[in-house]
């Protein structure tokens, strides 16, 4: 980000800028499942979509890394988020 933000016309990522993009408001969805499925849910809900689309990596990580991003997502954070939605829906 530092290298693309002169290039790309942003200012550099300071930490105070990361802390409140991977915050509650933030567009970054970094964290534990929990946290992350949190988040998702939260964004779903407020937006009123259907579907979320991930980016699982970034440069510089490893492919174990990036493996690790999936595996969490499918086998942790998509059931809480779906966890949470459900509880948010009526029953009938």
């Amino acid at each position: 980000m530092t290298l693309m933000a002169p290039e790309r016309g942003f200012a550099p990522p300071t930490a105070a800028r990361f802390d409140w993009e991977t915050g509650p408001d933030g567009a970054l969805f970094v964290g534990s499942p929990e946290t992350v499925a949190r988040k998702i849910a939260a964004n779903l809900r407020t937006l009123g979509a259907a579907r979320f689309d991930l980016k699982y990596g970034m440069p510089g990580m490893t492919h174990d890394q990036l493996m690790t991003n999936i595996r969490l997502y499918g086998r942790e954070v998509i059931p809480r988020v779906r966890e949470q939605l459900a509880a948010d829906a009526p029953t009938l």
